[in-house]
């Protein structure tokens, strides 16, 4: 049996069982998309399946370094970081193809704790567009910087001088792609193996950049393999003594590493409802909508999309991010690209996030905004011609310069409160906050240099 055949809790064990499998992995995706887990014993496991299982909730109440939210209401030390329960998604189950009989799976936070789940917060969404007879599906694209380094000595050098994999702009580059092809080939048997196929990869412009784009799927299973994709393809690295980073903007000298998410959904009889011929650009009023819910939105929605202090960086002109919330027909200076074709590509590009998403939440943002345009019949402005980093825009298409004032937009969104609930956008935006405040607390090289001496 095969770990992609696995379907139901009864699969599970049937594999597991097979393979004689004593230990096996268990991973739950946090705030800020980084896998929390364990291994488990195969009995553990087992009622696992049946019963659900509890994990400590400090995962939902604290930020990427371990450090407890001061201002969280779900969780805290008023709360005492009781367990939550979780339940195993038995079709999630992967092969780990660096450990020797060993499969992965993943899980999601139920009962209350489900309310801010990252994973739980997508599947809200997904059931409004199933209530709306639509089913969407998606594909996220990653840029990612590859240095020859290790945890070790990127502290040693506290992050500066850097060695990159490789020299230079070369984007696209077949010498590269060639001189270090067992790195490349390891990557793409990885992600098949584990149920993540990669439909493209190759070099960007910058020293030691790649760019992968993963194959599409139903919006959730896109969220599992982006998500997944992110954690093993820096395991990999590592395990050969590189490193990768999904930092939005890593070095002021190169462009950010964006993230881009690809949209398309369906109608209850499986038909693609984005297309239609009669139209400009084959753009249904449907897709139009979609596009205007996503517009609309995007000032307001900006935190989960752009959700740490290091993506505003990232977002300024001429270095292939948008700006402000524009669309355009195969425009790739806008926010959000419409992407004309047949009807099974016909597509949405939301091109404002960068490779530091966490899947779940950015899907669930660009997504959700879409289902609040068709429902609510919104529409788009004129698309963007040309360049749109050179346009004069009005106030409501301008998105949010820091992180900070970004989650003070989510939380005054009565759209938000709607689409992901209350309880998620209170959460999110207080843990966007305390993001920001920790940044706040940092000196800077730039203020040393700036200060030391002079003032």
């Amino acid at each position: 049996m095969e770990a992609r055949d696995v379907k139901t809790i009864e699969d599970a064990k049937r594999i597991i069982s097979e393979r004689g499998i004593d230990y096996i992995k268990i991973g739950i995706f946090d705030a800020d998309g980084i896998m929390r887990g364990k291994y488990m014993s195969k009995e553990k496991f087992f009622s696992s399946l049946d019963n659900g299982f509890a994990f400590c909730d400090v995962v939902l109440g604290w930020d990427s370094n371990d450090q407890l939210y001061d201002s969280a209401t779900y969780t805290g030390w008023h709360t005492a970081y009781p367990d939550a329960p979780v339940r195993v998604i038995p079709e999630s189950c992967r092969e780990v193809p660096f450990e020797e009989n060993t499969l992965l799976f993943i899980g999601e936070f139920e009962g209350k704790a489900e309310e801010i789940c990252p994973r739980g917060t997508l599947r809200r969404v997904l059931k409004k567009a199933e209530d709306m007879g639509l089913t969407a599906s998606a594909a996220c694209e990653f840029e990612f910087f590859v240095f020859d380094e290790t945890p070790e000595t990127v502290r040693e050098k506290n992050y500066k001088d850097l060695q990159n994999l490789t020299p230079g702009f070369f984007g696209y580059s077949m010498i590269r792609n060639s001189v270090h092809a067992e790195l490349y080939h390891e990557l793409l048997n990885m992600c098949t193996d584990m149920d993540m196929p990669i439909e493209g990869l190759h070099t960007e412009t910058g020293p030691g950049v790649l760019e992968a784009a993963l194959a599409h799927d139903d919006a959730l299973n896109a969220a599992d393999k982006a998500a997944l994709f992110k954690t093993f393809t820096k395991v990999m690295a590592q395990r050969h003594g590189l490193m990768a980073t999904f930092m939005a903007k890593w070095s002021p000298d190169w462009p950010g590493q964006s993230g881009h998410i690809h949209i398309s959904l369906k109608g209850k009889d499986g038909s693609p409802v984005f297309h239609d011929e009669s139209k400009p650009h084959n753009m249904s009023d449907t897709m139009r909508h979609f596009i205007g819910g996503q517009q609309a939105l995007m000032p307001e929605f900006l935190s989960m999309i752009a959700c740490t202090v290091n993506s505003y960086t990232r977002l300024i002109p001429g270095f292939w991010a948008p700006t402000e919330a524009t669309w355009g027909v195969e425009n790739r200076t806008c926010a959000l690209r419409a992407i004309p074709g047949s009807p099974k590509s016909q597509r949405v590009e939301y091109r404002i996030s960068a490779a530091d998403i966490n899947p779940y939440i950015a899907l669930a943002a660009s997504i959700g905004s879409g289902l609040y345009g068709i429902e609510n019949k919104i529409e788009p402005t004129d698309p963007i011609q040309g360049n749109a980093y050179e346009g004069s825009y009005p106030d409501e298409m301008k998105l949010p310069q820091t992180l900070f004032e970004a989650a003070g937009r989510l939380r005054k969104s009565k759209a938000a409160a709607e689409l992901f609930g209350e309880e998620f956008v209170t959460h999110w935006a207080q843990s966007r906050e305390w993001e920001e405040r920790e940044f706040r607390k940092a000196i800077t090289d730039w203020e040393m240099s700036r200060y030391f001496e002079i003032i």
